[in-house]
């Protein structure tokens, strides 16, 4: 079965003109329950990540700044975010929710979690409305438990996974796969395992030649035991943010090719939902919505 985490504080309200689209946690689970994508049974309440798991992947003093809100102005700008107990507690819940989703991944192939994917958060500070990388803290958390010891994440974000980047460069057991927007956020990028910068303006066909050219060859090198996807909807032609121009029915096709490639090699993929800015919710919805129907055609 289909396993999802989601958690009511999820859609933690942050100020009314801030432009993060927060709504989008509360919709999506509603959009595919009435749709019978999924039922209730589908989706489980995660609990909060252990601080010794989170301590694994982010320095201590970052860690006792957001726990006691001590963060400075411009650390806390950094992040996109006021700083608020709410929030850190919504991010320790986000990182406990892909934990537990792992697992899962490892006893049906497949799990999501309807937020996540923060890939922006470093080992010693948050930027881009990321404060704590919740697939970091999952992979240790696996190799804790001597689950899994080879990972490759697969980061289809329009934005770079910074974070990720920084935090496993000196790490050959986890391997870092960046495919995002050249010309965006973030400007100073990182190094990842292997990156691929898309102009500005590219659209499904250049896009998905890239993918699928890259992936297969790739996962055959990695060989990995376990498969983190990062997968952000921000690449669509309607995204604010993206700077791309695909469409749903390509992001669809992106994500198709990503699942039943992990499917048909049997390496159990976790999914964090990443990012989507587009003005109309909808859009948003659909875009991700696309990929638990996938999940569930390809696996169940």
């Amino acid at each position: 079965m289909l396993k999802i985490a989601y958690h009511p504080i999820y859609k933690h309200p942050l100020p009314e003109n801030h432009r993060f689209p927060m709504e989008k946690y509360e919709l999506l689970p509603k959009q595919l329950l009435y749709e019978g994508t999924c039922e209730a049974q589908h989706f489980f309440s995660p609990k909060p990540a252990e601080l010794d798991d989170i301590l694994a992947v982010h320095d201590k003093k970052y860690v006792d700044d957001l726990l006691n809100l001590t963060l400075g102005r411009r650390a806390i700008r950094k992040t996109g975010f006021p700083l608020s107990k709410e929030l850190v507690d919504r991010e320790i819940i986000i990182a406990g929710g892909t934990i537990q989703s792992s697992f899962y991944a490892l006893e049906n192939g497949i799990s999501m979690n309807i937020a996540g994917g923060t890939h922006h958060a470093y080992t010693d500070h948050g930027e881009g409305f990321c404060l704590l990388h919740d697939q970091a803290i999952s992979a240790r958390h696996l190799q804790k438990k001597n689950l899994a010891e080879k990972f490759l994440i697969i980061d289809l974000d329009v934005h770079q996974g910074n974070g990720t980047a920084e935090i496993f460069k000196n790490d050959d057991s986890v391997f870092t796969f960046s495919m995002h927007g050249k010309g965006n956020y973030p400007f100073k990028k990182e190094i990842s395992d292997l990156d691929i910068e898309v102009p500005d303006g590219s659209k499904d066909e250049y896009y998905l030649k890239n993918l699928k050219e890259t992936l297969p060859n790739l996962i055959e090198k990695v060989q990995p035991d376990f498969i983190f996807f990062q997968c952000g909807v921000d690449i669509l032609e309607t995204d604010k943010l993206g700077r791309l121009s695909c469409s749903i029915a390509g992001c669809k096709e992106r994500d198709q090719f990503v699942l039943q490639t992990c499917h048909d090699l049997q390496i159990p993929v976790q999914c964090s939902m990443g990012g989507g800015y587009s003005p109309q919710i909808k859009y948003i919805i659909e875009a991700h919505a696309n990929t638990y129907r996938l999940a569930q055609n390809i696996y169940f």
